[in-house]
């Protein structure tokens, strides 16, 4: 990604420093501002939960629940040790917003953190980090975390207060699977990182089984601004049922792929066009709205649909991380899919049988159509799986793998259907790579 605009800042509010991930642009922009209000005047937190609340934030990891929502299922007067985990392993392909805040805004996180903790009563929390970040993504949140730690924003006594928070930093493997929630838990208890059953929901029985939230890294980011401008603030942009602000990562064959950070219910095609436009000048194909896990729809009807929860799943499908992969008319859609498949297959963790197995049949089914050597019951057959997995795992990998394979073949079945009845034209070629060619 080589091109970054944003449009209201909300997570990105530092870049137009020059030095934008430093602890003293943060501040200088009024950052910690209101963690050191809430600390100072021993904010009630339950009006801080009640404030986003009314905000209408949702979450920005892919599953879009109500975040004051969930903040909500702790129980307040208990006792138990609480925890809060930032969710930043982000795999989901096509996605790479949040490694933007955690490069060039990582205070706000921080900040977020923070008051997320003091809201639900907790009094350690952890951000965990995608493997592969294991660079200036990395770096960034570390260094901004010891300059926190060093102003007395985190750790005992915070700002000379009876409020103590700590705030820890972990690198993951780089598996896909962890950044389901309860995977992630696993892992950072030190255990293989296999999904949990739910019930319990980590809200009642989470890490080292107390009670805990996950957030999304943009999430958390969007704590600080909401609580400092007022929730009327943030819901007055966006939708009744999607309210505020959105960072968006565009790919694809568009000019200008980057990070784009929009009201909800912008229109797609003023989306389009902030990304530069189609490269080219060719025309919009389809349409990937929500990363790699979420139905293909496409290019005309995501030309009338406007980038909210609501209207995405009308189109279809769903908005998802926000990765918005643009494909255009010379695409192969045969080829995207069967390297969509290829990766559920190698990330499924294998602890559910539809998954582990369905996985790999869908992708081995496309791999013999896409060689030429398919026939229309290995077809009928490959549309028949999703429905097998869908449903029938503990997390939603299986989902993912099994929906992106069913709208494939829905909107595009005349090239699987190409590839099939030109069997006995390749299987009669000495280069099959030329007839592969062909079809591009």
């Amino acid at each position: 990604m080589n091109d970054n605009i944003r449009i209201n800042e909300l997570c990105y509010s530092t870049l137009s420093s020059d030095n934008p991930n430093s602890f003293e642009t943060y501040v200088s922009l009024g950052g910690y501002s209101t963690w050191k209000n809430i600390v100072s005047k021993s904010y009630d937190k339950k009006e801080i939960i009640e404030t986003i609340l009314k905000s209408g934030l949702r979450g920005r990891g892919g599953a879009g629940f109500p975040t004051g929502r969930k903040w909500s299922f702790i129980n307040q007067d208990s006792e138990d040790i609480k925890y809060l985990v930032c969710n930043a392993d982000e795999s989901e392909p096509g996605t790479c917003k949040d490694r933007d805040i955690l490069r060039y805004n990582p205070h706000a996180l921080i900040e977020g953190m923070l008051i997320a903790s003091y809201a639900i009563g907790a009094d350690t929390a952890y951000c965990y980090l995608r493997g592969e970040f294991m660079d200036d993504v990395y770096t960034s949140f570390k260094s901004a975390l010891k300059d926190a730690y060093d102003n007395k924003y985190i750790g005992k006594n915070i700002l000379n207060t009876n409020i103590d928070i700590e705030l820890h930093d972990l690198i993951g493997a780089g598996a896909y699977i962890v950044g389901e929630e309860t995977a992630m838990l696993e892992s950072i208890e030190g255990k293989k990182g296999y999904p949990r059953f739910k019930p319990p929901f980590p809200a009642l029985k989470g890490l080292f089984g107390s009670p805990t939230i996950i957030n999304n890294v943009e999430t958390l980011a969007s704590i600080p601004k909401i609580m400092k401008n007022g929730p009327q603030w943030f819901n007055s942009v966006g939708t009744k049922d999607s309210p505020g602000f959105k960072c968006f990562s565009v790919s694809g064959h568009v000019n200008k792929p980057g990070n784009y950070e929009i009201p909800l219910g912008t229109p797609f095609k003023k989306l389009l066009e902030l990304a530069g436009g189609m490269k080219n000048g060719k025309k919009i194909k389809a349409v990937i709205p929500g990363g790699s896990s979420v139905p293909v729809v496409p290019g005309e009807i995501m030309l009338e649909t406007n980038m909210d929860y609501e209207s995405i799943t009308k189109a279809g499908s769903l908005l998802g991380s926000g990765a918005v992969i643009v494909m255009d008319e010379d695409t192969n859609m045969v080829e995207v899919i069967h390297r969509i498949a290829r990766f559920y297959y190698s990330e499924s963790c294998g602890q559910c049988t539809p998954c582990r197995e369905g996985t790999g049949w869908m992708y081995k089914i496309i791999d013999k159509i896409l060689k030429g050597k398919g026939t229309l019951e290995d077809l009928k057959t490959l549309e028949s799986i999703p429905n097998m997995i869908s449903g029938s795992t503990i997390c939603a990998l299986g989902d993912a793998a099994a929906m992106p394979v069913e709208s494939f073949i829905k909107n595009y079945k005349k090239e699987f259907l190409k590839y099939i009845k030109n069997k006995e034209k390749v299987l009669g070629k000495n280069n099959n790579k030329e007839f592969l060619l062909q079809q591009k």
